[in-house]
């Protein structure tokens, strides 16, 4: 067994060997309840996986007549969770994240969480040692969101973050999934501002929740224009008449020559792009949007980096190119307090939150 390690390598199963593969890599993970003095244990509430993972697996599972079989994907999902100790779709390499109660804490854990504390996880399942005892029987194959019962472990350099007690469990954990994206699009926006540029600012997939969240952070930083392209027509509604964006365009974030047209209609090229859209083929798409000495931040785990780059190339684009990592210090404070000031995004979380419920009701 390898030494014990803050970030988590002791608990690779495979590849073994000497060789040290870090547990995101590693195709199998040790998910056993027992500590180290640096980790903790976390009793597992709720699974949510991200974006594109599921969207993936709901695909893959959808019949010639557009009937989506749940039971397939669960099956799938629980497979993968019993097979690598984790929650990593072999397909997009991402995961999501969970709540869950703090069960036990290490003695030297430095992660400031005690028992009883309830909280979310801030690092991928992708990397997260995970094990369910229910076979997610909860769970209907049919939403993100897994209700479930079983343990996760987190290591000594994970992240976590107690819910806070003013909202909605479930709101939070909607917020603390993409907080990522609007801390580093803040961050952003405020470098121009502070050069004495007032950015135009577009996001592609801005009625979605790392869109819309990334829309409220561009206002909240300074930014000038903002323009949300989305790709039907349900979408713009959503968006028309709110706070967020001055701009709703109807475009398919794939189409380069569509999109191109379509925000430059709306006063782009854009200063600063950001791509929430959780399918591939929108790298240059993106380029084509954004202002030469520009910044595109791609915040979609379906992105194509060598894509992004050859087209970039291809395209004599003077862009620089953001991965979105999705962590940024103090990201999950900064999107909360996002959801609790600006009542157009907060709409926009709650509603959703109320149509995943009807749905499954």
């Amino acid at each position: 067994m390898r030494p014990h390690s803050p970030f988590g390598v002791h608990r690779v199963l495979e590849p073994s060997g000497a060789a040290v593969t870090l547990p995101q890599a590693a195709q199998r993970l040790d998910a056993s309840p027992q500590i180290g003095p640096d980790e903790v244990r976390v009793d597992v509430e709720v699974l949510n996986l991200d974006a594109a993972s599921y969207r993936q697996l709901r695909e893959k599972h959808t019949g010639p007549t557009g009937h989506v079989h749940g039971h397939s994907v669960r099956s799938e999902v629980l497979e993968i969770i019993e097979d690598r100790g984790k929650m990593q779709n072999p397909v997009t390499g991402s995961g999501g994240m969970l709540i869950g109660t703090v069960a036990e804490v290490g003695p030297d854990s430095t992660l400031g969480l005690t028992v009883g504390d309830r909280i979310a996880t801030l690092v991928s399942l992708s990397l997260t040692p995970l094990a369910v005892s229910d076979h997610l029987e909860s769970w209907d194959g049919l939403s993100e969101r897994i209700p479930t019962a079983g343990h996760a472990i987190l290591f000594g350099r994970s992240i976590a973050a107690v819910l806070p007690e003013d909202l909605d469990p479930e709101l939070a954990l909607m917020v603390m999934d993409v907080c990522g994206a609007p801390a580093m699009v803040a961050r952003v926006v405020r470098g121009y501002v502070e050069r004495g540029v007032t950015p135009t600012v577009a996001v592609l997939g801005g009625a979605g929740k790392s869109g819309s969240l990334s829309l409220a952070a561009a206002k909240e930083a300074g930014a000038g224009r903002r323009i949300a392209v989305v790709p039907f027509e349900r979408e713009a509604a959503m968006l028309r008449g709110t706070g967020l964006a001055e701009e709703v365009v109807i475009a398919d974030a794939r189409a380069p020559l569509a999109l191109e047209e379509a925000v430059r209609g709306a006063g782009g090229p854009a200063d600063v792009t950001v791509v929430c859209v959780d399918v591939p083929g929108c790298e240059q798409p993106a380029i084509m949007i954004t202002e030469q000495g520009g910044t595109i931040i791609y915040f979609s785990m379906a992105t194509n980096f060598a894509a992004a780059a050859l087209g970039a190339e291809g395209l004599a684009a003077d862009v620089t190119m953001l991965v979105g990592n999705g962590y940024t210090p103090g990201h999950a404070d900064y999107a909360l307090s996002l959801l609790r000031t600006d009542a157009d995004a907060r709409a926009l979380f709650e509603s959703r939150l109320a149509a995943e419920h009807t749905v499954h009701a």
